[in-house]
């Protein structure tokens, strides 16, 4: 897979570095040795707001040729895409290449016009201008990232990097996104719909060791049927305050999160074993193959068979 970054004048070295640095390593660590990277501008060279000249940059030539057209950030003043930039877009768009906007980026794409009617997100701090801007998409200023298959944009700063790995994980499945996350030394997985910031993000201290007490409890014990309940009463805690505690402790329901570790678990096992559909949804700890394949689908948009085909390791 090809894939071309925008740089521009000012750009912050952080928000080009993310994209740059997971889709390089994917690459060096050998997951796919087809993909490559290309960072251009219609600039010959940017200066960073850090203060770094970047040259030898690519041109507009390398958005045209890409598989995937990636815009990391955006111009503070959240200006209008300039027409080659714009013509890049809508030519990647026309060709069935994907796009991507990080932070900030999503404003671009957001004037392209193919995401009008679509939901986006972009940093929380930037989502009533994105509304006013673009009355036409639907702003969710929650999520950190949103995946409509051919087009992606996600919340500000480190969502770029849950975004990227999300990104690797559709394309070469789970295995080389933990991998690669390990390599980094990220969390593996967070969902896309996961809050982009939560009003209390440290959980009192006494409350830090018994959630995390309860989720290796709960992840050790995946093929078991678990409910809320079970867990609060693991953490000694009410259901209620179980639930508000664990909410704030990992931006999702405790019912949300079991099942995502579960899905996360199905893969895992339909990628690295033979084991039946069936099996797989019994160790995964769904009550029926039924509702594993209809849970799989409405997540991945694919079928477990499909899904292994596609990613099952040699």
């Amino acid at each position: 897979m090809k894939i071309a970054i925008h740089a521009f004048d000012q750009m912050s070295l952080f928000h080009l570095s993310v994209p740059t640095t997971v889709f390089t390593e994917v690459r060096q660590l050998g997951l796919d040795t087809s993909w490559t990277t290309a960072v251009w501008s219609t600039q010959p060279q940017v200066t960073t707001a850090e203060g770094m000249t970047l040259d030898h940059l690519r041109g507009p030539d390398a958005a045209l040729e890409a598989d995937l057209l990636v815009f990391p950030s955006w111009h503070s003043d959240l200006r209008p895409a300039d027409p080659e930039v714009s013509t890049a877009i809508h030519e990647a768009a026309g060709r069935g290449a994907g796009l991507a906007g990080l932070c900030l980026g999503a404003f671009p794409l957001a004037g392209s016009g193919l995401l009008d009617g679509r939901t986006v997100v972009t940093h929380w701090s930037a989502a009533e201008q994105m509304a006013t801007s673009h009355p036409a998409v639907v702003v969710n200023a929650d999520a950190i990232y949103i995946d409509h298959g051919d087009v992606l944009t996600s919340a500000g700063t480190a969502s770029a990097i849950d975004a990227c790995l999300h990104i690797v994980r559709r394309e070469l499945g789970s295995e080389a996104a933990s991998t690669l996350a390990r390599h980094l030394v990220v969390a593996p997985h967070r969902e896309g719909g996961q809050a982009q910031y939560i009003s209390r993000p440290v959980p009192e201290p006494d409350g830090v060791g018994q959630l995390g007490d309860t989720i290796d409890w709960a992840l050790g014990r995946l093929d078991q049927r678990i409910t809320v309940d079970a867990m609060a009463t693991h953490a000694r805690m009410s259901r209620r305050n179980f639930t508000r505690r664990f909410t704030e402790f990992t931006g999702s329901s405790p019912a949300r999160w079991l099942t995502t570790r579960r899905l996360d678990e199905s893969r895992r096992l339909l990628e690295r074993s033979t084991l039946s559909i069936d099996s797989i949804a019994t160790r995964s700890g769904f009550g029926s193959v039924v509702t594993f394949r209809q849970r799989f689908a409405d997540a991945y948009g694919t079928t477990p068979t499909s899904y292994r085909r596609r990613f099952a390791m040699d």
